[in-house]
């Protein structure tokens, strides 16, 4: 494998607190009660639009739905580094996979920015030759358009590269894209790779290290 492609939320980083906080505190501006944090976890996955039409309820107007977001993005992008970490074991793997020459990128469908700005903040901004979010295309995963995009400026090709996630949306985008697909179980939707099922099962970053760099 030449070129590794990360999830974020989930697979790199534990992010649930403060999405959860941010969920909570857009529903409060709303003059909604709290949700419980696993319920709010549950939706985490596709993008921020979805997240927040989730967490408002099918009764929520286009009009609510959009004011929500508008606040989440807004507290999120304040607070997304209030509790956010590096999950253990990932910044030692990572640093592997960079001393063995291994190509890596983010693509996830948490807005760009933020997600930018996350990597950064959390000090492992520089593995990565590039960073998507889920406004960098027209489509967010699992449509492939990402997976293209990077393996075209990596100069990969599908049967070098990888992506390694924490559901099975990332499970699908990498199926769309033709290639091999590794997941976490200690992410936020591990429920989710029994169908579709990934090439690779990890319960630890350096496990997908291993696998990467074995002779």
């Amino acid at each position: 494998m030449d070129l590794v492609i990360f999830d974020l939320d989930g697979t790199l980083v534990d992010s649930r607190m403060d999405l959860a906080n941010a969920v909570n505190a857009a529903r409060a501006h709303m003059g909604m009660g709290p949700l419980e944090n696993e319920r709010v976890y549950s939706y985490v996955g596709n993008g921020a639009p979805l997240l927040i039409r989730r967490a408002l309820g099918p009764q929520a107007t286009e009009a609510e739905i959009q004011e929500a977001l508008e606040y989440f993005l807004e507290y999120y992008g304040e607070h997304d580094l209030d509790h956010t970490a590096l999950y253990p074991g990932v910044e030692e793997a990572i640093e592997r996979l960079r001393a063995a020459g291994k190509r890596m990128a983010v693509l996830t469908n948490k807005p760009v920015r933020m997600s930018r700005a996350i990597v950064e903040g959390l000090g492992v901004g520089g593995h990565f030759f590039q960073v998507y979010g889920g406004n960098s295309f027209e489509f967010k995963k699992p449509n492939p358009i990402g997976i293209e995009a990077l393996m075209k400026e990596a100069g990969v090709d599908r049967g070098a590269c990888i992506m390694v996630g924490d559901s099975s949306v990332d499970v699908q985008t990498a199926r769309n894209a033709g290639i091999q697909c590794c997941g976490v179980t200690y992410g936020f939707q591990p429920e989710t790779l029994a169908d579709p099922a990934p090439d690779l099962l990890v319960d630890r970053m350096g496990q997908f290290a291993d696998w990467v760099l074995r002779p």
